[in-house]
């Protein structure tokens, strides 16, 4: 069965993000991971094969959800439903490897949200419960552009309950957000000057998942295929990287 990644690559970023969005990387080459050996154990450069140690990476700064990321109930809020919310390694490992589908929204502008009604008309199929929803926006063609952070339509907080009544846990995006790009949330919510504007999906009170910052997801075909997106079991984090990957029946 084909095996297709829906992960973006993890890498450093340039200087010029913004620090709390930054990845960066430490890479140790040979010579230093000989040094290393060298300086540990005394094993000298002319006891290891080729005069070379090992090669070790080091991340200096990594978020949680600075890549292809599932996020926790936790990270909305801290009670959900009148609850404690749960971190990442308390969700089931049952919601993470399940049937998907894709929702095609490649004809939403920047900022639009995606109703209830959108949600159900694009369908590809009936929704079975623990299904993984996946809308695919385009935008991961621009996951090395400054502005990727301002682009992508979003799906609303009526359409992710309605996901959420069909028994679905798992829901995701090829773009930076599930929401609409915060901007435009910031503006509506300030204009209106009420909650429940700003970041309205995330914070519509049900324990769910997202992935976000999927790649790829025009490789896959509409429905007939299974998605593994394991979160790192990091003890009471809001989100968690996962290789994301899609099984598609030959």
């Amino acid at each position: 069965m084909p095996l297709i990644d829906l992960s973006a690559p993890i890498r450093p970023d340039p200087t010029e993000y913004p620090e709390p969005l930054r990845t960066e990387i430490e890479y140790e080459d040979h010579a230093r991971g000989a040094a290393t050996i060298e300086a540990v154990f005394g094993v000298n450069r002319e006891l290891l094969r080729d005069g070379e140690g090992w090669t070790t990476e080091t991340f200096l700064r990594f978020g949680t959800h600075n890549s292809t990321h599932v996020d926790a109930p936790w990270h909305y809020n801290s009670t959900i439903g009148g609850r404690p919310a749960q971190t990442i390694d308390q969700l089931p490992l049952e919601w993470f490897y399940a049937p998907g589908v894709v929702i095609d929204a490649t004809d939403r502008n920047d900022g639009e949200a995606l109703s209830a009604a959108d949600v159900r008309e694009r369908l590809p199929r009936e929704l079975r419960e623990l299904d993984i929803v996946l809308v695919r926006t385009g935008r991961d063609e621009f996951y090395d552009q400054s502005d990727y952070i301002a682009r992508g339509p979003g799906v609303s907080a009526e359409a992710t309950r309605w996901l959420y009544e069909q028994g679905v846990r798992v829901m995701g995006i090829d773009a930076w957000s599930w929401d609409v790009p915060l901007h435009v949330q910031a503006e509506l919510a300030k204009a209106e000057a009420k909650p429940g504007i700003f970041w309205a999906a995330h914070q519509v009170d049900l324990a769910y998942s997202q992935i976000e910052r999927l790649f790829n997801l025009a490789s896959l075909p509409d429905e007939d295929f299974r998605i593994v997106c394991f979160p790192l079991r990091i003890e009471g984090a809001s989100a968690a990287p996962a290789r994301v990957v899609a099984i598609v029946p030959d």
